[in-house]
């Protein structure tokens, strides 16, 4: 992964490049963490030889995991960094094209990268918080709470 402040001031933004072989929800993970990031916007464009999306199942409160076996390019990702318990989280979805011109979607479980993911990420000052909500199985943004 290589990356560059491409913007300074309270609104960072970020060009984060993710070379071939590395896992995306990994690598944004740490890279978040790593910059303390906590209210954040994300957008990317790229390829995967694989990937695994997911559907939420409401009734199990767990993702129902979609396989995608075959390089894919990432039509688009989407998606916002907050503060969970654990510290900054990337919360991402994607829509991945196929060879036949089909496409697999949902929340991104992992994607492994071939040949790289053009990542941009546009931080605020604010820091937006999420709460685990045991009702419901997923954390999400509190806008009451205080991270």
């Amino acid at each position: 992964m290589k990356w560059q402040q491409v913007q300074d001031g309270p609104s960072a933004v970020y060009v984060v490049v993710l070379d071939p072989g590395e896992d995306a929800v990994t690598e944004l993970t740490a890279f978040a963490r790593d910059r303390s990031l906590g209210a954040s916007q994300v957008t990317a464009v790229g390829a995967f030889s694989e990937a695994v999306v997911g559907w939420f199942d409401r009734q199990a409160k767990d993702y129902r995991r979609i396989p995608v076996g075959e390089q894919c390019e990432v039509l688009s990702l989407i998606g916002d960094i907050a503060v969970a318990d654990d510290g900054p989280t990337p919360h991402l979805h994607a829509v991945l094209g196929l060879s036949d011109g089909s496409t697999r979607g949902g929340h991104l479980l992992s994607g492994r990268v071939w040949p790289t993911l053009e990542v941009v990420v546009r931080d605020s000052p604010a820091e937006l918080a999420k709460t685990h909500r045991p009702e419901i199985g997923l954390a999400l943004i509190d806008l009451e709470a205080r991270p």
